[in-house]
């Protein structure tokens, strides 16, 4: 699933393209992908768009008077693309929305699972659906970061991808940002120290930060992830092979010279977890 960085970087190349002319036409769209009803999307129809923003996960175009917000979720396996006028489109994506000058902001998504949203909503829609989202894991700092931590006892791999403690973070980057800060991914949010919750701040800031920059440039997976889905790998750092554990229906990859003292952690389905 898209995280933060790469919606970061959409958001950032999509935000002047949308911004050129008013929007002409929105839709079709797959009676599964549009959540929304009301208001309609040809509501959109003459509107011009002020830009792209992001929130978490999600992709937001609001119109020029902020009456009416676009909200773009492209779960697992959407694809969200500008294209200028004149260029060839899809012939059956999930979402078209036509602008007056014959660009095109066209979302596919592969599989037979049609599981991307769109929804066309008000500024109080907007905020009401959007309300169960946590702080902006990019910037969080350590003392928002210890808030998060302490407002329940999680283990840190699962809170980190909860979008309701900490928005933009999935499994990839949580494979990342532990093993980047050297801390077990079932440890409990309680059990850090003053210096590992600054460790594991400073830590989420730089593996956003690094893989949004490889992300602007046009990088892929292999290049911005170091650990995840590496198991079987030597550790960048050298100490160790790279594990996996599954974990509620996720491959966690970590090292357990970097990370756990050494252990080997175990599936819950199994045995317990070894923190």
């Amino acid at each position: 699933m898209p995280e933060l960085p790469e919606v970061e970087a959409w958001v950032r190349e999509l935000d002047p393209l949308v911004a050129r002319a008013p929007v002409e036409r929105a839709g079709p769209a797959h009676v599964a992908t549009l959540k929304t009803f009301d208001p309609p999307l040809a509501a959109l129809a003459g509107r011009r768009l002020r830009g792209a923003q992001r929130r978490g996960k999600n992709l937001l175009f609001p119109s020029e008077d902020g009456a009416l917000w676009l909200r773009v979720h492209l779960m697992s396996a959407g694809r969200l693309r500008y294209h200028p006028p004149g260029a060839k489109t899809p012939k059956t994506p999930a979402f078209r929305l036509r602008f007056a000058d014959g660009g095109e902001l066209v979302l596919t998504e592969a599989g037979k699972k049609k599981r991307a949203g769109v929804w066309l909503l008000t500024g109080a829609g907007l905020e009401a659906e959007l309300a169960h989202l946590g702080p902006d894991a990019l910037g969080i700092g350590a003392g928002r970061l210890g808030a998060v931590l302490r407002r329940e006892r999680r283990q840190l791999h699962p809170l980190l991808r909860d979008q309701r403690a900490l928005a933009g973070i999935g499994r990839a980057h949580a494979n990342e940002i532990l093993w980047l800060a050297r801390l077990s991914p079932f440890k409990l949010s309680v059990d850090l120290s003053h210096e590992e919750v600054a460790r594991l701040a400073a830590a989420i800031d730089d593996d956003l930060e690094r893989a949004l920059a490889l992300r602007l440039t046009g990088k892929g997976d292999a290049d911005v992830y170091r650990v995840h889905g590496r198991f079987g790998e030597a550790c960048p750092r050298g100490d160790d092979t790279l594990r996996r554990v599954d974990f509620e229906e996720h491959t966690i990859t970590y090292c357990p010279t970097c990370q756990t003292g050494g252990r080997e952690l175990k599936d819950r389905r199994l045995s317990r977890l070894l923190r």
